[in-house]
């Protein structure tokens, strides 16, 4: 593997007395490219040198001057010359990747290079400083297509982690819909499909979420997010021990922000039954980032099944005293806390859902706790057209706030309720079925995107005790039925 001397290593080297060997084992890489850049105006040299860290052997060192516009040809000419001196045979993605420069700007390039390094570090604070520098990106490139799937990246993690909104000052509903519009921006790029496969992961499409990421690390199997996000998918899939090298290959090429890589891995532990590996781990991460207030909650539930009872509502009580913005209201229950974690595995949410109430959270008002979202339970494309399409349905989002959706043959649609999502209690718009899915897309509702949703039976019922249904958009979670 090689470490390119870009803005991400750069700065945690910058100024310190370093061993080419110390950096290479911290990395976790071989090979080390060491250098400077000097500035004078629009001149610039470079001196860079490859090093064998192993041996210290210096495998190839050169100079460069040029002017500023040129640096994506001086970039190109450095990494031609590390890959004759590897003799490196690239696959077909690995060399579209390298080609794709996203942008002929440099100063937009130094932009998302600034905002993901802190997209990276998973604080509140750093996300925010993430979003103004990828805007900054697109301000310099309206067309930089990357900065914009970034962009898509960081507000999509903000609503998986509610406790990131802080640093956002958006509401979890705003920050997926800011998540879709600038993927709908984003183009062809890796960081495009892996935010896909998270919508897909959400709405419980595990085969279309897996694939996504097959894809997006056929294209660039050396990001560290697209590779976390590629174990997160094969652990709620149902194939946690598949994933555990996608975490570790994640840490491995991000390794100054290893806290998120240790949660995934701490779920793919307990996804196996592994339950005290999976609390060490959280522990780790917690230390690491003390920030990020949705790991409490796994700890409680590790803890908790653990028969450390005391321990789990202490870690539990730290969540609470945040107040984290749930993509339920203000409900604090087992519902809140099921939604988003989606297992295929029935076997596993169930034992999700025994820590968290053995933890402290309490049942939702609603059969069984929680929607259970699960294959057996899913409605097919056909279905949803046959029951949707000419129909009035009726439900809650939250009780008691009745809603009424009315469908024309032909997928228009009216909306009439509580005025959540921007403020609009009345709206109408179009639907279509997509596979087996249902999308919607409205005037003003969700701020005019369009958005989906898988639909389920609700053997139990519901609210009422009515045998109804329940669907998983990308915007949460609903049960509803027919009106008669």
């Amino acid at each position: 593997m090689i470490i390119l001397a870009t803005i991400l290593f750069i700065r945690d080297y910058k100024g310190k007395s370093i061993r080419v060997n110390k950096v290479a084992e911290e990395l976790g890489v071989r090979y080390v490219l060491e250098g400077s850049l000097r500035r004078a105006g629009e001149q610039i040299r470079i001196t860079a040198q490859l090093i064998d860290a192993t041996t210290g052997h210096h495998l190839w060192a050169e100079k460069y001057e040029g002017n500023m516009k040129d640096v994506f040809a001086l970039q190109d000419r450095i990494t031609e010359k590390i890959i004759t001196a590897l003799a490196i045979k690239l696959k077909a993605g690995e060399k579209e990747v390298a080609a794709q420069k996203g942008t002929d700007n440099v100063e937009a390039y130094d932009a998302f290079l600034r905002g993901w390094v802190h997209y990276l570090r998973f604080t509140p604070e750093d996300s925010a400083k993430a979003v103004a520098s990828l805007k900054k990106a697109i301000e310099l490139d309206t067309s930089y297509g990357r900065a914009y799937a970034a962009l898509a990246a960081v507000y999509y993690d903000a609503a998986a982690l509610p406790s990131l909104l802080k640093g956002l000052g958006v509401s979890w509903h705003e920050a997926r819909a800011r998540s879709i519009q600038y993927l709908q921006k984003a183009g062809k790029d890796p960081m495009t499909l892996s935010v896909r496969s998270q919508m897909y992961l959400w709405r419980r499409q595990h085969r279309e979420a897996i694939s996504e990421m097959e894809r997006a690390l056929a294209l660039d199997p050396n990001d560290p997010t697209i590779n976390f996000n590629m174990g997160k998918a094969l652990t709620y899939a149902g194939r946690p021990k598949d994933a555990v090298e996608f975490f570790k290959r994640g840490m491995r090429l991000d390794p100054h922000n290893p806290s998120r890589y240790l949660a995934g891995l701490a779920i793919a532990h307990f996804c196996m039954g592994e339950l005290q590996e999976a609390a060490d781990l959280i522990e780790k991460a917690l230390r690491l980032n003390p920030e990020n207030f949705g790991l409490p909650v796994w700890l409680a539930v590790y803890y908790a099944l653990l028969g450390r009872d005391q321990e789990a509502r202490a870690s539990l009580e730290i969540a609470k005293k945040e107040k984290i913005d749930f993509p339920v209201g203000s409900e604090f229950n087992l519902r809140a806390f099921m939604n988003p974690a989606s297992f295929k595995d029935r076997a596993v949410a169930e034992r999700w859902a025994e820590g968290l109430l053995k933890a402290g959270i309490p049942p939702a008002k609603i059969p069984g706790g929680y929607f259970p979202a699960f294959k057996e339970n899913q409605l097919t494309g056909e279905e949803i057209k046959s029951l949707f399409f000419g129909s009035t349905i009726t439900g809650y989002i939250f009780y008691p706030e009745q809603f009424w959706m009315d469908y024309k043959k032909n997928g228009e649609v009216t909306w009439r309720g509580p005025s959540t999502a921007g403020g609009i209690s009345f709206d109408s718009g179009k639907s279509r079925i997509e596979g087996d899915t249902i999308c919607w897309q409205y005037q003003k509702r969700f701020w005019g995107v369009e958005y989906c949703a898988t639909v389920f039976r609700y053997p139990g019922g519901s609210y009422e005790g009515k045998n109804e249904y329940f669907w998983c958009t990308d915007f949460g979670f609903g049960t509803f039925s027919l009106e008669k």
